[in-house]
Parts: C-alpha cells; sequence; structure tokens
C-alpha cells in the first residue's frame, strides 16, 4: 500500500500560487514504489467554451519531460544490442556530419568550420554533442535571426539544420539533441518514433493518455499555453506548437496527464519496473541516475538568450547531468536527496524521481516564459511541502 500523508499543505502551496496570480493553473502528483500518495489541482485552464478547472486528468505538452522518454526508448536499443552509444551519430543518421560548428560571426555572416571530433550518441543523450537551443544560447539566436532557419517550435525538419556552438564532448549545451537521438532510435528500429514509445514503454506501463499527436477526443481536454497580461490576467496564447509537425519531437513533442505521467516515474524509481511489466533492466537505471558527462561541466547557469521564452536557469554547484536527468549530487536542505533525477518542459512542468527517500513526484503549468520567479517559487514550495509530510 503506499504510504498515507497529509496533503493539505500541498493543497495550500497549489491553491495560494493561483489565487497571487503566479500561475494559470497548477496541476501536482507525486508516489513512492506503492502507489500515488498525494495528488491535486488548482486554476482553471481557458477553452473555446469557457474556463474549465485543471485536474491531474489534464492534457499538458509536457514539452522537455519527453527527453527521458525517449531516452529511455535508446536505452532500450542498448540493452537489446541494437545500438551502441560509443559510435558516432552520423554511423546511424549520415546526415548529422553535415553540421559544423558556429564559431562565431563576421557582421552578420556565420563563421562556421568542421568539429574536432565526432558526436557520439552517448554525446546526444548527455547534451554535450554542441548542439543548443536559441533561448539559452545568444550565438545561434542570432544565426537563426540571420538566416531565417526555424527553431523546432514550428515543426519543421529544416530545424535539424542548426549548426553546432561547441566541439562534441567539450561542454555541457542544452539543446535539441534529443531530437537527433529520436532519428537515431528511429533508424534502429525500421519504424517511427511514436510506434517506438508506444510499444516500448507507453503501451506496456498503460499510459494510455500520453502520446504525441492528441486524438479528438482528448484536444478538448488540453491545457492551452497561457501568457500573462500586463495587468496580470492570464490568457491563452493557444496550441503555439503544431499537431502535425513534419517528425515527431523526442525532445519536446509528448502529451500526457499527471496521472499517466507518473506511472513512467514509479517505473524509474522502482528500477526499471511496474506492476510486473519492466522496461529497463536496474543497472541501466541505475547508470542514468549516475553522472555521465565525463568530465564536461555543468554550468552553475545558463543565460536567457530570449526572455519572452525562458528566463535564466541558476543552478549554482553540485548538479551534473546522467541519462535524460538533471542529478543533485548533494542532499537539498527539506527536499530531494542527493542522486535524485529531475528535469523541466519550457511550458513550466517539473518531474523528480528521489530514490532515496523513494518518492516521486510532478508539477504542471502550460505558461510561458519558462522559470519565472513565481514558477520557480511553486515549485519549490510543492517540494517542501510534499517532503514535510512524509
Amino acid at each position: 500500500m503506499p504510504r498515507s500523508i497529509d496533503g493539505a499543505g500541498i493543497d495550500d502551496v497549489l491553491s495560494s500560487a493561483v489565487e497571487r496570480g503566479g500561475v494559470p493553473h497548477v496541476a501536482a502528483i507525486a508516489a513512492d514504489a506503492d502507489g500515488v500518495i498525494y495528488e491535486g489541482a488548482a486554476g482553471v485552464r481557458l477553452t473555446d467554451s469557457g474556463p474549465q478547472p485543471v485536474s491531474t486528468s489534464t492534457h499538458f505538452r509536457i514539452m522537455s519531460m519527453t527527453k527521458m522518454v525517449a531516452t529511455t526508448a535508446a536505452l532500450q536499443q542498448v540493452e537489446r544490442g541494437e545500438l551502441d552509444l560509443t559510435k558516432p551519430v552520423a554511423d546511424y543518421v549520415p546526415e548529422f556530419a553535415e553540421l559544423q560548428v558556429l564559431d562565431g560571426f563576421d557582421g552578420d555572416t556565420p563563421r562556421l568550420r568542421a568539429p574536432k571530433s565526432q558526436a557520439t550518441v552517448k554525446n546526444l543523450i548527455t547534451h554535450t554533442s554542441g548542439l543548443s537551443y536559441w533561448f539559452w544560447n545568444a550565438d545561434l539566436k542570432k544565426y537563426e535571426d540571420v538566416t531565417g532557419l526555424p527553431n523546432v517550435v514550428p515543426g519543421d525538419l529544416a530545424a535539424f539544420g542548426a549548426p553546432l556552438v561547441a566541439d562534441p564532448g567539450t561542454k555541457f549545451e542544452y539543446g535539441i539533441n534529443t531530437d537527433w537521438l529520436g532519428k537515431v532510435v528511429e533508424e534502429v528500429a525500421g519504424t517511427t518514433l511514436d510506434v517506438v514509445i508506444k510499444e516500448g514503454i507507453t503501451g506496456p506501463l498503460g499510459m494510455d493518455d500520453t502520446m504525441f499527436a492528441l486524438d479528438d477526443g482528448r484536444q478538448g481536454n488540453k491545457a492551452a499555453v497561457h501568457v500573462q497580461g500586463q495587468d496580470g490576467t492570464w490568457g491563452s496564447a493557444g496550441n503555439v506548437l503544431p499537431d502535425d509537425p513534419q517528425w515527431w519531437a523526442g525532445g519536446h513533442g509528448l502529451h500526457s496527464t499527471p496521472r499517466d505521467y507518473i506511472r513512467f516515474e514509479r517505473a524509474l524509481l522502482r528500477g526499471g519496473e511496474l506492476d510486473g511489466v519492466r522496461i529497463l533492466d536496474e543497472a541501466t537505471v541505475d547508470a542514468a541516475f549516475t553522472d555521465q558527462l565525463d568530465g564536461a561541466l555543468m554550468p552553475t547557469a545558463i543565460e536567457s538568450a530570449d526572455p519572452p521564452i525562458t528566463g535564466t536557469l541558476t543552478l549554482g554547484e553540485g548538479w551534473t547531468w546522467g541519462y535524460g536527468l538533471l542529478l543533485n549530487t548533494v542532499d537539498l536542505p527539506g527536499a530531494r536527496r542527493a542522486w535524485t533525477g529531475a528535469w523541466a518542459g519550457l511550458f513550466n512542468t517539473h518531474f523528480f524521481v528521489d530514490r532515496s527517500t523513494g518518492v516521486c513526484a510532478s508539477i504542471y503549468t502550460n505558461s510561458l516564459p519558462f522559470i519565472t520567479d513565481e514558477a520557480w517559487q511553486l515549485y519549490g514550495d510543492v517540494e517542501a511541502a510534499l517532503y514535510s509530510s512524509l
């Protein structure tokens, strides 16, 4: 049986965040190895038919929380001997070899050069390939502005033409690595990423509400992306991302519900197994929760290059990256223990899996920009309230 907790403190955090206008809405869920120990929500999502309350059954675009799911699909291929993390990406997807390194600008003219080494599949999983995102790299944003190259949001395959911004293996640079990893997975599997994830992860785990493209019946249950006006009121920015992109994005493409995604978290918490179904070997899960940067340093902060999209990510010391997961190397007072695995999504969704304490949790809004002071406070307050209730 799941442990019993008093969730009143978490309820108060959620309702207070919405009442003070810090977020438009929020849903939160927590579980241990045996089941859900808390679920709650506050606020509404704006729809064509009027405001609707959010719940842990609402569909959210989970954006980069997709990355750990796609990484799990790749790790399954590794376990079967179909994929070698040490091989160059170009061995699986030859067009990767065409990418060059952006080495600055002469005025508005980009300077490009060949990379000094080949990026491996592991470099993709650990964000050390040299690929980046425009919103956290000013040079890449300028490159896309002056060349007209689309970023990944419109779902145009041309986004894969983005250059590297560092030589492979030299630094952690968060970017479109997992979108390229999805292409690798597809080449190995001989089918599309949606099929691979359905057959290997969401299907076996009973995550029937987790998918790239929502069917008509689920579209009405979806939270639009919300933005805050100058008067503090929240309005709908609509869908933002297309429902029919030219590729299924391993980096950001999934929709899910809190009740669905917590099953994936619990599988990681339990060493790769849930309800008698194993999606990863325990040793693979252990590796995912282990420092995998091979000497590349995790930055203490990543400056925003596009404030309407995201704020600056400030981590400080004591963080690293595993397989698809941000890892804290020390205990956080009153919160997650050392070697908890976590990550987030650009529309303000967050999850963490604390194997030492034996709990996992996730928190959902669908709003922009990412990393506002108010939203960041909410995530910390929910985590503190959860741990104080244990």
